[in-house]
C-alpha cells in the first residue's frame, strides 16, 4: 500500500494495546475498541477505595529481549521494583516452599512419607504411565503418582473445574515445562545452579510499584498521543467480511452502533466470539468448532487485613481439600506502594464458571466465605479482616479439554484462508494460555506482518518444548509473566492479553 493501513484492534489487554503502541510508532492508524471500562484486561489493577490489586500475580519476568526493551519504553525505570519471589504450597495444615527444598519438605511430609514419595517417583521413571495425554498421567510420569496427588491434582481440578483426567497435556506441558522432580532436588541443593533455565525457579523479577495496570494505563496514554485512539465501554458485534478478507468492524455503545473501515483487524476477544460475530456468518463447522471451546472464570476476594497479618510469600497455593480458594496473594509482599497505613491487602482466587453459585453469590457472602477460609486454614486469626472488595473476570483461562486443539486448527485455517487481515493475538484471542510476555510477543510480530510482510507465524510462539528454557535469540519465548505468571505447581500469570469484561457486583 501506498499508504500505512488502517487497523481496528478489538480489546485493550497486553496484547491490543502492545499491537496498537508498535503501529502508532510507525504512524500507522489505530483505533482500539475495549468493551470494559478499563484498560489491562486480565493485567489490569483494580482500584476499590484507595487500594490497587491484581487480578492473578503478574510477574514481569522475560526472556525475550523486544519485550523487556518495551516494558521500559511505557514505563520509567523507575517506576519498576526488583521484587524476591516467594510463593508455598499449602497442604495439610503445612506450608510447602515451592520450587521444593529437602529440608522443608523431609521436615512437613516426615520421613516415612518423603521415603514413599521418592519411591513412586522411582516407580515412575522404571513404569511411567502408559496414557501422558492427559494431565494426571503426564504429571505423575514426572514426579510420581503421590507427589503428584499431593501437590498437583486438587489445585490443578480447583483452577479447572474437572477431573485432571479430562485435562489435556498440552496445559502441564506449557505450565510446567522440563521441571521435574530431579530437577527440583538438583535446585534445592544447589540454588545458584542456572536456576533461571526453568521458568518456575525464577528468584527474582520486575514489578511495577502500583501493579501491571500501570503498565497499560501508560501505554494507553502513549497511543492517544501518538494518535491513535483508545475507546472504552464499547463492543466489537461485527466483523464485516469482503472479497479477500475483513472491511469494517461494527461497534457498539451506550449510544448506537458504529462500523469502521478497516484494513487490518487485530483481535484479542476470545477466538469463540470473534467467529459468532462474522458477516457473513463463517459456515457451520466453523461455528461449531468456535461453540466447543470453553472458558474458565475467576473471581478475586480481596480481603484488608492489618500488614503483620500478612505473610512474605507474593502467592500460596492452597492445595488442602475442603475450602474453595485456590491461591492466595499478599499485595504487600509485591510492592510496598500497596500497603497503607500498617495494612494490606490479601487477595484470595477462586475459579469458577460464569453463573455457577459462586459467581452468583452476593458480594457480602462471598466476603464472608473468603473470612471464614482464611480462619479455617489458620492463616488469619478471627476478627482480623476490616473491610473486603469483589472483582469477577468472565473467560479469563481458556480450557485445554479434549477436542480443544482440533477446534482451534478448524478457526484457524478458515480465518487465514477467508479473512487473512483478520489477526488473533494474545491468551484468549489464540485461546492458549500465553503470560503476558507471551501475548505482547505475539502483537509486535502481528504488527511487523501488518506493515513489512514478514510472514510470521505467531501460532509457533509459546509452542515448543524448549521454549521458555533457552536465551531469546530474537524471536524466541520467554517464560513470564506476565510475565504474568502462573507458573507451576499449575497454574495460571496470570496473566495475559485477553480482553475480558469485569464485573462487580
Amino acid at each position: 500500500m501506498a499508504t500505512s493501513p488502517h487497523t481496528v484492534i478489538i480489546g485493550a489487554g497486553p496484547a491490543g494495546l502492545t499491537a496498537a503502541y508498535a503501529l502508532t510508532k510507525r504512524s500507522a492508524t489505530v483505533e482500539v475498541f475495549e468493551a470494559d471500562d478499563v484498560v489491562g484486561g486480565i493485567s489490569r489493577t483494580v482500584e476499590r477505595e484507595g487500594w490497587r490489586f491484581d487480578i492473578g500475580g503478574h510477574r514481569f519476568f522475560t526472556k525475550v529481549s523486544q519485550v523487556e526493551t518495551l516494558w521500559h519504553e511505557i514505563l520509567p525505570d523507575e517506576d519498576f521494583l526488583l521484587r524476591p519471589r516467594m510463593s508455598r504450597i499449602y497442604y495439610d495444615g503445612k506450608l510447602f516452599d515451592y520450587p521444593l527444598k529437602a529440608g522443608n519438605a523431609l521436615r512437613n511430609l516426615g520421613l516415612f512419607e518423603a521415603v514413599r514419595c521418592v519411591g513412586s517417583y522411582a516407580w515412575a521413571r522404571i513404569r511411567p504411565p502408559k496414557d501422558q495425554s492427559h494431565f494426571e498421567g503426564w504429571t505423575s510420569a514426572r514426579f510420581g503418582k503421590r507427589l503428584y496427588g499431593k501437590f498437583f491434582k486438587t489445585y490443578t481440578e480447583k483452577l479447572w473445574g474437572m477431573p485432571a483426567t479430562e485435562l489435556q497435556a498440552a496445559w502441564a506441558a506449557q505450565r510446567i515445562k522440563n521441571l521435574s522432580l530431579s530437577t527440583a532436588v538438583i535446585n534445592a541443593l544447589l540454588p545458584k545452579r542456572n536456576q533461571k533455565e526453568i521458568t518456575s525457579l525464577i528468584e527474582e523479577f520486575q514489578y511495577p510499584k502500583f501493579g501491571p495496570g500501570m503498565m497499560w494505563e501508560r501505554c494507553a496514554e502513549h497511543v492517544t498521543k501518538a494518535g491513535g485512539t483508545v475507546t472504552l465501554n464499547t463492543w466489537a458485534t461485527a466483523v464485516h467480511r469482503g472479497d479477500g478478507g475483513a472491511v469494517a468492524v461494527t461497534v457498539t455503545d451506550a449510544e448506537g452502533s458504529h462500523r469502521r473501515d478497516a484494513d487490518h483487524v487485530v483481535s484479542t476477544m476470545p477466538l469463540s466470539q470473534l467467529v459468532q460475530i462474522m458477516d457473513p456468518p463463517a459456515p457451520p463447522p466453523v461455528r461449531a468448532a468456535a461453540a466447543a471451546l470453553r472458558y474458565r472464570d475467576f473471581l478475586t476476594i480481596a480481603l484488608v487485613v492489618p500488614a503483620e497479618a500478612g505473610f512474605p510469600d507474593n502467592w500460596i497455593y492452597v492445595h488442602t481439600p475442603g475450602v474453595r480458594v485456590g491461591r492466595i496473594q499478599n499485595f504487600g509482599s509485591w510492592s510496598p506502594y500497596l500497603v497503607r497505613d500498617g495494612f494490606t491487602c490479601l487477595g484470595l482466587e477462586y475459579f469458577v464458571f460464569e453463573g455457577d453459585d459462586l459467581w452468583e453469590r452476593a458480594d457480602e457472602d462471598l466476603i464472608a466465605l473468603g473470612t471464614a477460609e482464611l480462619e479455617q486454614l489458620d492463616l488469619v486469626r478471627p476478627g482480623t479482616v476490616s473491610a473486603g472488595y469483589v472483582v469477577r473476570m468472565p473467560k479469563a483461562y481458556p480450557v485445554y479439554d479434549e477436542g480443544y486443539e482440533d477446534a482451534v486448527d478448524t478457526i484457524r485455517r478458515w480465518l487465514a484462508e477467508e479473512v487473512p487481515n483478520v489477526h488473533p493475538v494474545g491468551r484468549n484471542g489464540m485461546h492458549r494460555y500465553n503470560n503476558q510476555d507471551h501475548s505482547m510477543l505475539t502483537a509486535m510480530l502481528t504488527v511487523e506482518n501488518i506493515l513489512d510482510g514478514t510472514g510470521h507465524d505467531v501460532w509457533q510462539v509459546n509452542v515448543e518444548e524448549e521454549y521458555h528454557e533457552e536465551k531469546d535469540s530474537g524471536s524466541g519465548g520467554g517464560s513470564g509473566n506476565h510475565g504474568t505468571g502462573r507458573s507451576a505447581p499449575v497454574l495460571p500469570k496470570q496473566t495475559g492479553g485477553s480482553r475480558t469484561a469485569e464485573r462487580t457486583s
